[in-house]
């Protein structure tokens, strides 16, 4: 109930009125035109499925005379007729798409794996594994770990108790080796991976 009461000076306040006077000049100046009721639609004829590569109509007159001119120029010339109807129509320029980490060459190509070999060849960056070490080495190796890692105590010993586990990634193949002869003389036994 309250709710009406609280709609009713908005609706009296905004209620539509019949545009007269020169607001209906201003307004309907064109006289509308209905269609001839007694006039036929035009009836299209849709293909039965839409084939963007199907028949088309056939090239006008001037298309055809314009395509055996370009056909007739020299090469250097047919080359320089893209880029300069770029440039006469406005079109925006083609940006390149970098395909960087894509893998483009099929999945059982001797391409492929070629390319993976090489990767395995230029490796820089090794990370170094800790597999495992014996229980009554345990302090050796976490001081050892704590050495090469620069972490505290609690973080180093926590690390060690979680083998297998990463102790350093990202570095290179002498530091790698070094450090896994460290863990060895330790009491631990660490990998490269």
């Amino acid at each position: 109930m309250k709710f009406v009461t609280l709609l009713r000076p908005i609706r009296t306040r905004y209620a539509l009125r019949q545009v007269t006077g020169p607001l209906q000049a201003r307004f309907f100046q064109h006289d509308f035109v209905p269609r001839d009721p007694k006039a036929n639609p035009k009836k299209y004829k849709y293909p039965a499925f839409y084939d963007p590569y199907g028949p088309r109509p056939p090239a006008s007159d001037r298309i055809v005379q314009l395509a055996e001119s370009i056909a007739a120029l020299p090469l250097e010339e047919r080359r320089q007729i893209g880029p300069t109807l770029h440039n006469k129509l406005n079109l925006p320029k083609l940006q390149t798409i970098s395909t960087e980490g894509m893998d483009l060459s099929g999945q059982g190509s001797p391409a492929a794996g070629a390319a993976k070999v090489e990767e395995k060849k230029e490796k820089t960056a090794f990370d170094v594994k800790l597999e495992k070490f014996d229980a009554a080495a345990k302090i050796k190796v976490i001081k050892e770990v704590r050495a090469f890692t620069n972490l505290g105590l609690k973080e180093a010993k926590d690390l060690v108790e979680k083998v297998p586990a990463v102790l350093k990634q990202g570095v290179t193949k002498e530091e790698a080796n070094s450090i896994i002869e460290k863990i060895k003389a330790a009491g631990g036994v660490a990998v490269m991976e």
